[in-house]
């Protein structure tokens, strides 16, 4: 059960989320269909306004579709990195 700690990033767009664990591999997707195979990312993309997806040994960067709010990717991830990671 891993948790995540959200921070900014200079692209308004997009938030990096430190994890208390690290991920088996490098991840990197920019559609649901490419994450379909990854539990974890598959999890985040079923919230709409989900644009892209790229994690690296203890960190995910989420970028979101412009307008999109954050409180629901947020909690997303949340729930995601609880479940498989």
């Amino acid at each position: 059960m891993a948790t995540v700690s959200p921070s900014s990033t200079p692209n308004p767009d997009a938030t990096k989320y430190d994890l208390d664990t690290t991920l088996p591999s490098t991840i990197n997707f920019k559609s649901a269909e490419a994450a379909a195979g990854n539990s974890f990312a598959a999890a985040v993309f079923e919230t709409p306004g989900v644009a892209s997806i790229f994690g690296v040994k203890n960190f995910v960067t989420v970028t979101r579709m412009p307008g999109t709010e954050w409180a629901d990717i947020h909690a997303a991830v949340e729930k995601a990195a609880a479940e498989h990671l």
